[in-house]
């Protein structure tokens, strides 16, 4: 029997495998890995929490037939590598994995052990997977975005600053997928009428001079896209973002939250229970290798081309997060207010 696992775009998109035959549980303790990208603070915390609620519901308690071995790298890239190398000479069943930049370091240390990621942009391009269909080695999991995304910030920013002209774009250049990304957002600036000028996030440091350099000059906003850079250095863009009066559209509803003007993206806690679900199965006995068919819904997964036709954010907005005292219409989907 197949199983089509494809999530669609807004609720994170699932490289999958067909059911096999699946292996006894019984009460052996097996060991996780976990390392996480992001900072070990509240929202980092939350994700963990999502990811051990979903594994309590499949069965699996920690302390009786599971246990988790949990590092935070916090966006460094040596400290990714460092923990990677730790966690694999610790030889656990698995790995769950999240930013690109740790399964990068986790593919340098193992090519057997199976890791399961979580929030990577383009894993094809990455690398990490053969294709989405067929995922060809020990390692598979969800892809919140691809680059039509781009498109819709670029006309959520529109919409809510008509007069802009000048937009950018803080991304992370040593992710592929971020390379990807601006590039299909460039594909269609020019619908837009706005020039895209693109912000490296690396310290805290580079972003504040480069967010203040940019921010020199009127008609301009700021696009953040979803990296561990940017989940790291979150309140701090979003200062920045107001004391520049920039204003600005967020990958995740928790930057709205924290004082942003818009985010728009998927719901990344619901994709880390998510991730138990194929944890499980691996743990039964399943292989993240074996072929796949990939069931694509909501928008295709291909860069926006010039004239294509963008729905409009009543009818195709779902996990948008309004943070300013403007009505907003009630097609919009989990959407709140600050007066």
């Amino acid at each position: 029997m197949r199983r089509r696992a494809f999530i669609s775009l807004l609720g994170g998109a699932a490289i999958a495998w067909p059911l096999a035959a699946r292996g006894q549980q019984g009460e052996r303790m097996r060991r996780i890995g976990v390392l996480i990208g992001v900072a070990q603070d509240a929202q980092g915390e939350a994700r963990l929490a999502a990811f051990r609620k979903g594994m309590q519901d499949l069965g699996w308690s920690e302390g009786r037939n599971i246990g988790f071995d949990i590092r935070f790298s916090e966006g460094d890239a040596e400290r990714a590598r460092a923990y990677a190398a730790e966690i694999v000479a610790a030889a656990p069943d698995a790995i769950l994995a999240n930013t690109t930049p740790v399964v990068a370091a986790l593919q340098q240390q193992t090519r057997t052990i199976p890791i399961v990621f979580v929030q990577v942009l383009d894993p094809v391009s990455s690398g990490f997977v053969d294709s989405l269909a067929k995922p060809g080695g020990n390692i598979t999991g969800f892809s919140s975005y691809d680059f039509g995304l781009g498109a819709k910030w670029l006309e959520l920013l529109k919409d809510v600053a008509p007069g802009l002209t000048r937009v950018g774009v803080l991304r992370d250049p040593s992710i592929p997928g971020g390379s990807g990304l601006l590039g299909a957002m460039q594909a269609v600036a020019s619908a837009f009428k706005v020039e895209l000028v693109a912000i490296d996030v690396r310290e805290a440091a580079a972003i504040e001079r480069g967010v203040a350099a940019f921010a020199q000059g009127s008609d301009r906003g700021l696009i953040v896209a979803a990296n561990p850079g940017a989940i790291v250095h979150a309140n701090l863009i979003v200062a920045l973002a107001a004391r520049n009066r920039l204003p600005a559209v967020y990958p995740y509803r928790f930057f709205a939250t924290r004082g942003g003007l818009i985010s728009y993206g998927s719901d990344n806690l619901d994709e880390w229970r998510k991730a138990a679900t194929y944890m499980d199965r691996i743990l039964k006995g399943e292989s993240p290798a074996v072929d796949a068919r990939a069931n694509r819904t909501g928008e295709a997964a291909r860069p926006r081309r010039r004239g294509d036709r963008i729905a409009p954010v009543s009818a195709a907005a779902r996990n948008v997060c309004f943070w300013h005292k403007a009505d907003i219409t009630v097609a919009l989907r989990n959407v709140c207010f600050r007066g």
